[in-house]
C-alpha cells in the first residue's frame, strides 16, 4: 500500500513539473553601450646594446631613467607608471652552423596611464625625445568601467523582458513573473584602435595625432519567466 501511495506522489510531482515547464518562456536579451574613453595606456620601451652585460644594463637604466624623468616633467604621476618587463640577453650569429657571440641587449618596458586623452601624442613624443626606442600598444579604457558594464547588463535584461512579453502576447498569454535571469558573462569591451603616426623625435614637430574613437560595452542575458 505504501509503495502505491509513493508512486502516486511521484506521478503527481512529475505532472506538476511538466506543467510548470510548459508555462515558462525563455528569451535572450542583448545590449550595447557606447562610451567615449576617458583614459589611455601606452607602452614605452628603451633598449641598449654593449659588449658586456653590465654595460648594456647600465646604458639601458640610464635611458629609461631619462624617459621617466621627462614623463615626470610632463606631469605624469609616479603611480601612473608601472614596469612591464626588464630583459637582458646576449645575441648570437650562426655562420656556417657555428654559434658566435655578439653584443648584449638590455630592454626595459613600462606602461603609462594617461587620464588626459589630449596629451597622449605629447607623451609619446617626449618619451622618444628622451631616449625611448619604441612606443606601442596604445589602448583606451573607461575610469568607471564597472558602471558601464552594469548599464549594459540592465539594458540587456530590459531587452530580454520585452522579448518575453512579445512572445507570450503572440501566444495569447500574459507574462506572470520573472523566474530567473542569467548573466551570460560575455560582457566585452570593444577597444577602439588608436589612429597614430610615428612618435616624433624632433621637439619642434607637430604632436603625434591620436584619435580615441568610441568604446563599446556588450552584455547578454538569458531570462526565464512564467506565463498566465
Amino acid at each position: 500500500m505504501s509503495n502505491l501511495i509513493l508512486a502516486v506522489f511521484l506521478l503527481a510531482g512529475a505532472q506538476a513539473a511538466t506543467q510548470e515547464t510548459l508555462n515558462v518562456v525563455v528569451t535572450t536579451g542583448e545590449a550595447v553601450v557606447q562610451r567615449a574613453p576617458d583614459r589611455a595606456f601606452v607602452t614605452i620601451a628603451s633598449e641598449a646594446r654593449a659588449k658586456t652585460s653590465r654595460e648594456a644594463q647600465r646604458l639601458n637604466a640610464d635611458a629609461m631613467s631619462a624617459v621617466q624623468q621627462r614623463l615626470a616633467q610632463a606631469g605624469i604621476a609616479k603611480d601612473a607608471i608601472r614596469t612591464l618587463g626588464v630583459d637582458l640577453q646576449q645575441e648570437f650569429d650562426f655562420p656556417q652552423g657555428r654559434r658566435v657571440a655578439r653584443e648584449f641587449v638590455a630592454r626595459n618596458t613600462i606602461e603609462v596611464r594617461i587620464d588626459d586623452l589630449a596629451r597622449v601624442g605629447d607623451v609619446l613624443d617626449v618619451s622618444v625625445q628622451a631616449g625611448a626606442t619604441s612606443t606601442s600598444n596604445v589602448r583606451f579604457d573607461l575610469r568607471d568601467r564597472s558602471g558601464a558594464e552594469r548599464e549594459a547588463l540592465r539594458l540587456a535584461v530590459v531587452d530580454a523582458r520585452a522579448r518575453a512579453e512579445a512572445a507570450v502576447a503572440g501566444a495569447g498569454r500574459m507574462l506572470d513573473r520573472i523566474v530567473k535571469v542569467e548573466d551570460a558573462r560575455e560582457n566585452a569591451i570593444v577597444m577602439p584602435r588608436a589612429v597614430m603616426g610615428l612618435a616624433k623625435a624632433d621637439a619642434s614637430a607637430a604632436p603625434t595625432p591620436i584619435e580615441a574613437g568610441t568604446i563599446e560595452i556588450r552584455a547578454r542575458v538569458t531570462l526565464t519567466a512564467s506565463m498566465k
